[in-house]
């Protein structure tokens, strides 16, 4: 299970597996919006890391320079370089 303290988001936190295969699994967020987050989870599970990546990276929410989407890219870019993927 990894964790990322993400930043300019109403989330607290958000937790995340990546299995062998680089997929993405039991992706959960810790404060915020418990429907867009459910959502997401349901979207993402098992998909690649570079699909998940690709698609949510970028994504702002309400004038802000980020989002929960946004925060997890960016989570998962810190998953990739810290396991060298």
């Amino acid at each position: 299970m990894e964790t990322f303290i993400p930043r300019g988001i109403c989330a607290r936190q958000i937790t995340f597996d990546v299995d062998e295969k680089g997929c993405v699994h039991n992706v959960k967020f810790y404060g915020g919006c418990s429907g867009n987050h459910s959502g997401i989870q349901r979207l993402i599970e098992g998909m690649p890391i570079d699909f998940v990546i690709e698609r949510l990276d970028g994504t702002l929410c309400a004038g802000r320079t980020t989002s929960c989407p946004d925060q997890l890219a960016k989570a998962l870019k810190e998953y990739k370089q810290k396991h060298s993927i």
